[in-house]
């Protein structure tokens, strides 16, 4: 009977929590179910049209019925979607790519997280938005930059400049899909060397296929495919980038927080577990694609929510530097990736 009570009472709370969720969920996905509708149909960025349906739907979010909701997408769900990023990887494709070009690109992801840094004290901007910018443009653009965001202070600041973040780097990862295949082409890389550039600079996986896509003749396939690895390998570094950022802002964390802080996220761990069963070989292809398609919805769900909570004009209030940031970054990571070329394995 004290069981039975128990599982009641516990489908009862449950019950309750969902339907508090229900209007912020409803809201974000039909946002996301927006941007995915004309993303498909007329192109163009699918998290960048989120954003800007969800700025434009920020007049709810003060609304206490659609608040817990909108919240629920833009923390929770967006760590979800980050692990389930580490079912795409296995160590196999990482140790195909030859230790020379892995090293390249780790001293390229690096070195823009740090000239993150260094741009932020040079405008005298707060740690946190070089650590934003820096990870987004090194690592993987705007799911970067939110699991960045997602282990520093939930500031009003900070939300802020994630949001204009990740406008910037979609849409310079969008001219950069259309202009590195161009440049490589002008300068008479081959399939291999175009790949791998393509792979370490281009800021967003589905872009740089698209964009390696345009360099593949005749069918093959090898050009993507080893773009991909090469992108999927900065994805993999989010993991020990994130987790190094956790750590030192932990007693911050704690400070804002009203729960425990863990020492290590439980979506990192997800994330470290996913790619250790890939490499493993106890995730099909089928199951693979499957958690990348539901972390690729889940993102974009949380983009819809963070748009949703940020008013515009606080956007615009951040002024030209942070574009600078992100357009300094841009090219650093690709000037370091092209100089690098005679090196690459």
């Amino acid at each position: 009977m004290m069981v039975a009570g128990s599982m009641a009472a516990g489908v009862a709370t449950r019950w309750v929590r969902l339907r508090q969720l229900f209007p912020g969920l409803l809201i974000s996905g039909l946002v996301a179910l927006a941007a995915t509708f004309v993303s498909g149909h007329y192109g163009g960025p699918q998290l960048l049209y989120a954003l800007l349906m969800g700025l434009s739907l920020h007049f709810l979010a003060n609304d206490p019925t659609v608040r817990p909701g909108i919240d629920f997408c833009a923390r929770s769900l967006l760590r979800v979607g980050v692990a389930l990023l580490g079912a795409r990887i296995t160590l196999a494709q990482i140790s195909a790519l030859g230790w020379q070009t892995a090293l390249i690109v780790v001293a390229a992801v690096l070195c823009t997280i740090a000239l993150g840094l260094a741009l932020a004290r040079h405008y005298r901007r707060p740690v946190e938005e070089g650590l934003i910018s820096g990870g987004a443009v090194g690592i993987c653009g705007a799911s970067a930059a939110l699991a960045v965001a997602s282990v520093l202070p939930g500031t009003k600041d900070n939300e802020r400049f994630t949001l204009l973040v990740i406008v910037g780097v979609t849409l310079m990862s969008t001219v950069a899909m259309v202009l590195y295949p161009l440049v490589t082409a002008w300068m008479q890389w081959s399939s291999l060397d175009s790949a791998i550039f393509l792979g370490a600079t281009i800021h967003d996986v589905a872009q740089v296929v698209a964009a390696a896509s345009l360099l593949a003749s005749g069918g093959d396939t090898h050009t993507v495919d080893m773009a991909t690895v090469v992108k999927l390998f900065r994805v993999m570094l989010l993991m020990p980038i994130v987790l190094a950022i956790s750590l030192f802002f932990r007693r911050a964390q704690i400070e804002m927080s009203d729960r425990p802080v863990p020492w290590i996220p439980g979506f990192l761990v997800a994330f470290i577990a996913l790619v250790l069963l890939g490499s493993a070989q106890m995730i099909s292809a089928e199951v693979s694609t499957y958690a990348s398609d539901t972390s690729r919805a889940f993102l974009v769900l949380a983009i819809a929510a963070a748009g949703v909570k940020t008013d515009f004009a606080d956007i615009l209030k951040l002024g030209w530097v942070p574009l600078v940031m992100l357009l300094s970054e841009t090219a650093w990571i690709a000037i370091f990736v092209g100089l690098c070329r005679p090196l690459w394995g």
